[in-house]
This record gives C-alpha cells, sequence and structure tokens, in this order.
C-alpha cells in the first residue's frame, strides 16, 4: 500500500469519525434532542429617504433597530435601502404603486401624499394593530382615512426662525414680530452687507416655506383647506395670494437671499448661516443637527429661534409643523411576511427608539413619551419651549396640495426667486393644475394614481 493511499483511507476515517460524533452530539444525558431543519428564509424590503448629512442620526437609530430585529430573527433577512426623496416620492414609489410593487415597508408622507394610495388600496390598513399594541400618538390625523389609520408617524417637525443672536445684538436688532419689522431687519442687515436669509434651494422644498407662511399671514389659514377640497369659485389667482407671492419676489429682488440659491444645498446654506455671512435661516428642526455640528463657528447658545412674523402687531404667529412624515406597509404582504413587517413595527414604535428620536436625532417625538429637553442642547430646547407655547400650527402646503399641484407649487416657486417669472403668471399656473387635478380626480372617482 502506497503512503497516498494510507493517507486518503486516513482522511476518510476521520471524515467518518467527525460525522458520527455530530450525529452522537444530537444525543445528550440520554434523550434524543429534536434536530429542527433552518426555517425558510424570508426577505422584507425596508426603503427610506434617509440620505442627506442631517438625516444620518435617523439613519442610525433604524439601522440598528433593524439589525437587532434580524439577529433576533435569524430566517429574516430585511433589505433596508435608502434613495433620494425626490426620486423615492415622485418617481418609484408612484410607479409601484400603479403595478402593485411596493416595497413591504417605506417612509411615507401623510395628508394629500398618502390619500391615493390608501383609496386604492395599496397600503396596508393599520387600525386594528394599533389597537391591538396600545400605540398612542400625538396626532393621527394625515394618516386617517374614513376612520382607518393606513400609517404611522415616526417624528414630529416644526419650521422656524433661526437667527444669529450675536449678529442681531451687534447691530442693535430686535428679533421681528411682524412682517413691518421683518422688512427693516432686512433693510438693516443688507445696509452691513450680511445676508438676510441663508437659502439653500437645489431641491425646491425649502424656498416654499418662505411662500406658504407669506400665504398664511396674508389669507389667512382657510384658504389652502377651501383650495385642496375643490370648493367652487375659490381660486389660486386672489389679493391676498398675489400680495405673498409679490413681496417673496421683492426680497429675492433686493438681495434678501443669497445668490442663486437653486444651486446652493441644504449644506451649503448652513454654512453661510453658521459663519456669519447670513443672519437668518428658515427651515425644520431636523436641521439642528447640522446647525450644531462640532466645529460651527456659530456657537449653538448664539442661535435664537423664532416664530416668523406676524402679518401686524398681536396677530397670529403660527408656526409650519406636524407628523406627516411616517411608515406606510405595502397592502400585498400577507401569512407570515405580513406577520414579520408588523413584528418589526412593534420594535420601530418604542419609547427606546422615540427617546433616541429626540436626543440623537433632535426631532419631536410623535408618540407622547417624557424626555429632558436640556440633554436636547440650547437650539432644540427653545424649540421645545415655543411649542410648549401651543402656538397654531399649519401643514406645509407642500404637504396638503395633491402631489400634482405641488409639482406646480413648487417650480413656480422657483422660478419666482429667480426672477423667472410674475406672480401674476405664477399663480394662474397654480389655477390650471388645480382645475387639471380636479378634472382627473372627477373623473375617475378619486383615484389619482
Amino acid at each position: 500500500m502506497t503512503v497516498q493511499t494510507r493517507n486518503k483511507i486516513l482522511l476518510f476515517a476521520l471524515y467518518s469519525l467527525a460525522l458520527v460524533a455530530v450525529i452522537l452530539y444530537s444525543f445528550t444525558g440520554g434523550r434524543e434532542q429534536p434536530v429542527v431543519a433552518d426555517p425558510e428564509k424570508v426577505t422584507l424590503t425596508f426603503r427610506h429617504f434617509w440620505t442627506k448629512e442631517h438625516d444620518r442620526p435617523i439613519l442610525a437609530i433604524f439601522e440598528d433597530a433593524v439589525r437587532t430585529f434580524e439577529q433576533q430573527h435569524a430566517n429574516v433577512k430585511v433589505n433596508f435601502e435608502g434613495i433620494d426623496q425626490t426620486i423615492h416620492r415622485e418617481q418609484k414609489l408612484k410607479s409601484e404603486m400603479v403595478t402593485g410593487t411596493p416595497p413591504d415597508l417605506f417612509i411615507l408622507f401623510g395628508g394629500a401624499e398618502f390619500e391615493p394610495y390608501a383609496r386604492s388600496e395599496r397600503l396596508m390598513d393599520l387600525t386594528a394593530f394599533v389597537d391591538d399594541q396600545g400605540l398612542v400618538f400625538r396626532d393621527l390625523s394625515l394618516w386617517t382615512l374614513d376612520d382607518r389609520i393606513y400609517g404611522l408617524p415616526i417624528e414630529g417637525h416644526a419650521e422656524p426662525f433661526y437667527y444669529n443672536r450675536a449678529l442681531f445684538r451687534e447691530l442693535g436688532l430686535t428679533p421681528p414680530t411682524t412682517l413691518e419689522e421683518l422688512d427693516s431687519v432686512i433693510d438693516e442687515l443688507m445696509e452691513n452687507d450680511i445676508i438676510p436669509f441663508a437659502l439653500g434651494n437645489e431641491e425646491q422644498w425649502p424656498g416654499a416655506i418662505y411662500t406658504h407662511y407669506l400665504m398664511d399671514r396674508l389669507a389667512g389659514p382657510d384658504l389652502i383647506g377651501e383650495l385642496t377640497q375643490g370648493k367652487d369659485g375659490v381660486q389660486f389667482a386672489n389679493p391676498a395670494y398675489l400680495d405673498a407671492l409679490t413681496r417673496l419676489q421683492d426680497w429675492a429682488r433686493r438681495g434678501a437671499f443669497n445668490a442663486r440659491p437653486d444651486g446652493v444645498s441644504t449644506e451649503e446654506a448652513i454654512a453661510l448661516f453658521t459663519s456669519g455671512q447670513a443672519a437668518m435661516y428658515l427651515n425644520g428642526n431636523w436641521d439642528i443637527t447640522l446647525l450644531t455640528a462640532p466645529g460651527a463657528t456659530l456657537s449653538a447658545s448664539e442661535i435664537g429661534v423664532m416664530p416668523f412674523p406676524a402679518l401686524r402687531t398681536g396677530g397670529p404667529r403660527s408656526i409650519t409643523g406636524g407628523y406627516s412624515i411616517g411608515i406606510g406597509l405595502s397592502s400585498e404582504l400577507t401569512g407570515i411576511r405580513q406577520e414579520l413587517a408588523l413584528e418589526l413595527m412593534r420594535r420601530l414604535y418604542t419609547e427606546e427608539v422615540q427617546q433616541r428620536i429626540v436626543y440623537e436625532g433632535l426631532r419631536l417625538p410623535s408618540m407622547p413619551i417624557a424626555f429632558d429637553p436640556a440633554r436636547t442642547g440650547p437650539v432644540f430646547a427653545q424649540l421645545h419651549r415655543l411649542m410648549e407655547d401651543n402656538p397654531p400650527m399649519f401643514i406645509a402646503y407642500d404637504n396638503v396640495l395633491s402631489p400634482e399641484v405641488r409639482r406646480t407649487f413648487l417650480a413656480i416657486n422657483d422660478q419666482l426667486l429667480s426672477l423667472a417669472i410674475e406672480p401674476e403668471e405664477a399663480l394662474q399656473l397654480l389655477d390650471a393644475a388645480s382645475r387639471a387635478y380636479w378634472q382627473l380626480r372627477n373623473s375617475t372617482g378619486g383615484d389619482t394614481r
């Protein structure tokens, strides 16, 4: 027998012994241990749009929750994918809803955006889930249709003015409480070669925050509701909205915004503000993590928070905000995949996750949990105090307008800021988009997918 043959026999014997050992391992203490086959692998898809710098804390929170869920369910894989918000909302999700192939779980906006999906039965009804789990939310109005719940908010938000206290102090300026006072502040800042408003409008919606505030102040809160409900005889082309758009364009013409805001990112606009080149910044509390990032020239203690000024002294200074960002589930989920998706939802809507959203993401919790504002830093603490005063709130117009009208609203707003269109024409285009939307909705029985 050759050495090579002996080696082969030896290797075979060792393999046989190892196999016997594996078999014997399943018998311990004289009792046979059940050998359970691997359960069937299940894959869930979860799409988000936390792809920007200011979203990193929220992304980390939900990545942790998803990975923990996977560790506790060895047979489950969650494809946790992030794509650009505009591509998700305006392109992929819309086409997927038409074909009935959306992700299993996905970030969604409540209000006008979720309604057509709910009406066409593309979203899972979560009413029983909320009741069974005893979940309580601060506000589910944007996620409810015909008394049924079709999505759950993960956070709240507010959109205040942030201002540079040091600059205001140096120039002897007082935070404006009326639009007239704001115009005076703009003049004083420009005389001192300081940009009044830092604006990064490459995604179009940040500039629309100024517009819906001016529309609200000059027309009041009821008109937009009548427009979104298609009330006969109500038009965008009205004196109050014309005044609002004219004021916005006047600010742009005077140079109240940084140059070419349509080519400026959020991060670049914040850099203008925190470096002292711009005195004010208007956006949501989701940007506080960037405003107070380590290394910023402007210290967090020198950032003030104030509501958008009122039309006149003593007038309402309502704040844009609400609970419009949440998670929806596909109605195509059934059986074990539905059970696992709902189990994942249970892990996402806990006090622990909500507290991390507050302390790490500096976002308002969507559920009534206890937290210590002092631990959030001076900027978020100011916002929290402002919200505790219970100011009137309204939903951002780009969330209450139908998606079809919203696209026109954002586009004409961008054109107004770049002086490419006049306010009168802008309002006419909005009315044309609104008429087209209502004609389509009425002709399809309400399904505008």
